[in-house]
């Protein structure tokens, strides 16, 4: 009785301290169910371990994953998703997810290489079509001041050569013929008129010689055609035409022996030591142009040998038809090689400044948001948001979201997507992928088909 009574008491405190502790584990929720049929004492007893690229894969030790060789790491709950609720630990695995692990031999299936972001000057290169045109500034028409007939033509055809110091034509008109005897009368009045006594009288030669000067010059009569004609004494029958400027007769409107009206046009010439290059930039691009800018003019009646000139002028309307922006080159024209309206290439630079760059091929344009998939660790991949700038040929701008050094792939980039779509996390919109799709019942696990032979039952949850 006394040895029961030995046993008997200890074991009576020992239940009676079960009951206390497990009354007080039970009133903290640790035998509740967290929702994945487990409770709070089953996950603090045990421990589940998961392949990071192969989910599906869960075992209760730490190893390596039987599919891809890599390291398991820790198996989160899911009531642990919520971001309020996790530790600082269960936040680190959830960020594992959205990685992607590659063995090497998976690298060169995927076709997968990185380069590092770095820091460089870029350049974008605006290429544009452009018809070569008449410098306006430099062209003009040649026109009758006075009405009469054409006598004589000093060029017959287009595309002659004319100077202003030599006359195109001569003209013959009653008119101006009776101005010139009108100036020869003054100018006998003026000498005999300023020896008067009298003042205004003699004043009034001077008077009526600057009249008779000015209707001459109004009728185009040079200053030195009218020193010529005081000199000689008698009036000039015919009288020249002189260009205003030097160059090229583009269009001949008037015969030879014919009458012509005050103010009709006989030539149209133009100076082609310098011509327009009228370009059209696609309006996406017009606002890298500015007047200034260099421009490089190709023609293929050339090859090989480019012409440089700048940027004059930007017309400020969009052609609807086109949707491009017009700007004028202005140009020398050395030998006169550019002709009018023959079709150019241009090619515009304009420099970009310093930022941080990366192929094209390694951001991944979702339609909401830019992606490019960082190689954190040797074979270890995250998706990074970035905010991309200008893009060249094969360059693009990184204004936010990497650094420099940073390794990014530019090839097998959706390769590695796919893998993390297959996990539950990607750098692109799930939505995109699983075209809606809701998601499957909590509790439930997409296990794809193992192929036969590959794997054993007992490394997978079931």
């Amino acid at each position: 009785m006394a040895l029961n009574k030995k046993i008997a008491i200890p074991l009576a405190l020992l239940i009676v301290a079960v009951s206390v502790g497990g009354g007080w584990l039970y009133k903290k929720g640790w035998f509740k169910d967290d929702g994945d049929g487990h409770s709070k004492a089953e996950h603090a007893v045990k421990t589940l371990y998961t392949c990071s690229m192969h989910p599906f894969i869960i075992k209760d030790k730490p190893g390596t994953c039987p599919i891809c060789g890599m390291e398991l790491i820790k198996k989160i709950d899911g009531a642990a998703t919520d971001n309020t609720t996790q530790t600082p630990e269960q936040k680190q695995q959830a960020d594992m997810l959205g990685h992607v692990s590659l063995s090497p031999t998976q690298r060169v299936m995927a076709n997968v290489a990185t380069v590092a972001a770095k820091q460089s000057v870029l350049s974008k290169e605006i290429n544009a079509v452009g018809i070569v045109q008449y410098d306006q500034s430099r062209q003009v028409k040649v026109t009758a001041w006075i009405a009469g007939r054409i006598d004589k033509l000093h060029v017959n055809t287009v595309g002659s050569v004319v100077s202003k110091d030599k006359p195109v034509a001569e003209i013959y008109s009653p008119d101006l013929l009776a101005t010139q005897q009108e100036y020869l009368l003054a100018v006998k009045s003026k000498e005999q008129l300023k020896n008067s006594p009298i003042p205004s009288i003699s004043q009034n030669g001077d008077g009526l010689v600057s009249s008779a000067k000015q209707r001459l010059m109004l009728f185009g009569v040079k200053e030195s055609q009218i020193a010529e004609l005081e000199k000689a004494g008698k009036p000039n029958i015919r009288l020249p035409i002189y260009t205003p400027l030097s160059g090229i007769v583009i269009e001949k409107m008037v015969q030879q022996g014919q009458y012509v009206n005050t103010g009709e046009a006989l030539f149209n010439v133009a100076d082609l030591s310098t011509v327009w290059v009228e370009i059209e930039v696609y309006e996406n691009e017009f606002p890298n142009v500015h007047v200034g800018q260099q421009v490089e003019i190709r023609s293929q009646s050339f090859p090989g040998k480019p012409f440089t000139g700048r940027i004059s002028f930007i017309y400020p309307f969009l052609d609807p038809k086109t949707r491009t922006v017009k700007a004028r080159v202005e140009m020398p024209n050395p030998g006169m090689k550019l002709k009018p309206d023959m079709f150019v290439n241009a090619i515009i630079k304009v420099p970009l400044g310093s930022a941080i760059v990366v192929p094209v091929t390694a951001v991944m344009d979702t339609g909401k948001r830019q992606v490019v998939w960082v190689e954190s660790s040797a074979g270890m991949f995250e998706p990074r948001d970035v905010q991309v700038g200008q893009q060249t040929d094969d360059k693009v701008q990184i204004l936010s979201g990497l650094k420099t050094g940073d390794k990014v792939a530019v090839s097998g980039g959706y390769l590695i997507d796919s893998e993390a779509q297959l996990k539950g996390g990607s750098g692109q919109d799930h939505s995109q992928h699983t075209g809606g799709a809701k998601p499957e019942a909590k509790g439930q696990e997409s296990v794809p088909p193992a192929k036969k032979g590959t794997l054993k039952m007992d490394d997978m949850k079931m």
